[in-house]
């Protein structure tokens, strides 16, 4: 079951090694806890790494004694992993599809799951680059694309665009590169290897000295907004210590000081009230 935000969300903390690889109260204060120990193991959509790196750093300030461990890829990447068994206490994905999936299998913890934040999808060419297309609409004017695969969901997200524009088929024609999730794409633009490509507008907002956004996805162009469920993972390898460690973590990134992070990064926090129910998202 999946909770709505009402109201003004709430933030938290997190300690971290990078690996490779109900309703909410306003304005609730996280206090910390120097006594409470534990290791979290977070999976978190590719496009929330920066974000999440600095949430890290001001988690740690009030845990100092809990490590969160997290793997950051695409959504689908990382779903699998856990359906496959990896270890992971907390999944915050970057589309319902995959945490809806999760939620089926019974692998999520009941009443923790959450629309939590909102996203743009955007397209982009490198800083200065020449290109003739002007927007999604004459996307097929570009010599090349960088394109997120359809397990990915600004992949998902892009196709849904382009066949609500009705350039389905004649995108299908192009010279198109298919990555891995977004952050490859980002690179492929930002680099100069592919005319344009299709991210999220935080991450064009990430490195905005390489990269221009020429438009934003046309207001019809997607059903449902973007949106990034968070919850916890149902871990048997967890300990009591690791489990109030997780929950702790969650309640952090649901702050307002994360939320306050959040904002800054681009991404906007999501109140149900705001849009139609999210279940009917795009990546089902």
């Amino acid at each position: 079951m999946k909770k709505k935000i009402l109201a003004a969300l709430t933030a938290g903390i997190l300690t971290t090694g990078l690996m490779t690889g109900g309703v909410f109260a306003a304005d609730t204060e996280v206090k910390g806890d120097e006594n409470l120990k534990g290791e979290v193991y977070a999976f978190i959509a590719a496009s929330l790494s920066n974000s999440m790196e600095e949430i890290q750093k001001d988690f740690n300030e009030l845990y100092p004694n809990v490590t969160i461990y997290y793997s950051a890829d695409s959504s689908g990447t990382l779903q699998t992993q856990i359906e496959e068994g990896a270890r992971c206490d907390l999944f915050f994905s970057a589309a319902d599809k995959q945490m809806d999936a999760l939620t089926e299998e019974k692998l999520t913890k009941e009443d923790t799951v959450v629309d939590l934040l909102e996203n743009k999808v955007v397209l982009i060419k490198p800083k200065d680059g020449e290109t003739k297309v002007t927007g999604f609409e004459n996307i097929t004017d570009a010599e090349n694309m960088a394109l997120a695969g359809e397990d990915v969901p600004v992949g998902q997200y892009s196709r849904e665009i382009f066949n609500n524009l009705g350039i389905m088929d004649d995108v299908n024609e192009m010279e198109i590169n298919e990555c891995k999730n977004v952050t490859d794409v980002l690179a492929a633009v930002s680099e100069g290897s592919n005319e344009v490509g299709v991210v999220y507008a935080t991450d064009a907002a990430s490195v905005a000295d390489k990269v221009e956004i020429i438009a934003e996805a046309p207001a019809d162009s997607l059903q449902t907004p973007v949106l990034y469920p968070v919850g916890l993972i149902e871990d048997k390898e967890a300990s009591e210590d690791d489990t109030k460690a997780a929950e702790a973590f969650l309640d952090y990134v649901e702050s307002d000081a994360a939320i306050k992070v959040f904002e800054d990064y681009g991404f906007t926090a999501y109140k149900a009230e705001d849009s139609t129910d999210s279940e009917d998202s795009i990546s089902k």
